[in-house]
């Protein structure tokens, strides 16, 4: 009868580490960025830098962290939210202050998309895709933003650009 139990007792122990799985470390769970290239509108082929770009979300505050501050750029990459259908910028070329909107000049672009949750692992969690993207681009009387074409609507990488910005 007590061997019964010794055995019993490590079987129990064995079916209790067989049954713990080890702990996940998460390598491949990041939303991915919307990434955006200028280009010349006098020449669409080629890539041209925005000078001194500053981008700001709508309703925020502060420039978007994924870019540094007024630098001169011909691509970003830039988050969407995830919890809602759309997500703001405005663009500003020719920044000169951080604080003032009115220096530069200012376009607001809209980004409209689905959002698609998959999940990766227990350790990673969920991570967002993006379907259906579309722009609105409010206009002004003084737009440098010329042209804009989605290249890619489905945002499920970052190693190529989903929009063109041509200016």
């Amino acid at each position: 009868m007590e061997k019964i139990r010794i055995l019993l007792l490590v079987l129990i122990v064995i079916i209790s580490f067989i049954a713990c799985e080890k702990d996940d470390i998460c390598v491949d769970g990041d939303t991915p960025l919307l990434i955006i290239q200028f280009y010349d509108n006098e020449n669409p082929s080629e890539l041209k830098a925005v000078p001194s770009l500053r981008v700001i979300g709508l309703g925020q505050s502060s420039t978007v962290n994924t870019i540094a501050d007024r630098t001169s750029l011909d691509s970003i990459a830039l988050p969407l939210r995830i919890n809602e259908a759309n997500t703001g910028f405005i663009l500003i070329s020719d920044s000169a202050d951080e604080d003032d909107l009115e220096t530069g000049n200012n376009d607001t672009l809209t980004f409209d998309y689905s959002t698609l949750e998959i999940f990766i692992s227990r350790a990673c969690g969920y991570i967002a895709n993006y379907d259906g993207l579309g722009e609105l681009l409010t206009p002004d009387n003084e737009n440098w933003i010329q042209n804009i074409e989605i290249v890619t609507p489905l945002i499920q990488q970052q190693d190529s650009a989903h929009v063109k910005i041509f200016h």
